[in-house]
């Protein structure tokens, strides 16, 4: 049983999904964590492998940009493949004073310019948050050795979901480091609505590959950002097999 854009039989994808939005990203994940990791989809250019991490099954199925792509990806999994968990494991503009590049951040909520929260029940906003058994997994994993991070710091707050990459909005910006937000990106929001509306669980933890309000250092490259996310990622899997 394949659907639209995934062409995996059903039990071809494990119940857990580590979920990068850069396809490239996702096969190198999946071929540097997992065992016998193996492609299962490959519908317009966006991978799905599955293999088994210490024995667990795992799946690692890219997202694409934004959260349009990336709710089609999470809909189809956890109503069609059976899939219970998905973390997204990516990177995001630090807006907050506090972060820095190369911080990581887990994503407890997010808030949206998307009208995704206003979709899900009539005259509501929905509140987008991550599950919490994946969240308290997580920060768990921050106090482990093998998770601390070498290049920075992790934190945990509100993501920012943004529909405009290149929005020149420095008031929206200023309003959401008042009330804490720390980084923003363009796919939380979504997975996490997705989960609230299938009843499944999602998180979200990313990298800071640049800052979008101090001249910091550089930002990460594109090769640093295909391939500098050790830390997200030893964070995400916790998550995952919480």
């Amino acid at each position: 049983m394949s659907t639209p854009h995934i062409s995996a039989e059903y039990g071809e994808i494990a119940p857990l999904v580590l979920m990068p939005g850069d396809p490239r990203r996702a096969e190198r994940i999946a071929r540097e964590l997992l065992t016998d990791a193996h492609c299962v989809s490959e519908v317009r250019g966006i991978g799905a492998w599955t293999g088994t991490l210490d024995g667990v099954p795992m799946s690692v199925v890219a997202s694409g940009m934004g959260i349009p792509s990336l709710t089609i990806y999470a809909h189809e999994l956890f109503a069609d493949y059976g899939v219970r968990r998905i973390c997204r494991v990516g990177t995001a503009g630090g807006i907050s004073p506090q972060v820095a590049i190369r911080d990581v951040v887990i994503g407890a909520a997010a808030h949206t310019d998307s009208r995704i929260a206003s979709m899900l029940v009539p005259d509501l906003s929905c509140s987008l948050f991550a599950d919490p058994e994946m969240l308290a997994a997580a920060m768990a994993a921050t106090r482990h050795p093998s998770a601390k991070n070498t290049a920075g710091r992790v934190h945990i707050g509100a993501l920012y979901s943004s529909d405009y990459f290149y929005l020149d909005r420095p008031d929206i910006t200023d309003g959401l480091v008042r009330i804490g937000a720390l980084a923003v990106e363009m796919e939380a929001a979504g997975l996490y609505a997705c989960a609230l509306q299938a009843r499944r669980q999602a998180l979200a933890v990313c990298t800071v590959s640049d800052h979008l309000r101090t001249s910091q250092d550089p930002a990460m490259t594109p090769q640093e950002r295909e391939t500098g996310y050790a830390t997200a990622l030893s964070i995400a899997v916790a998550g995952l097999l919480a």
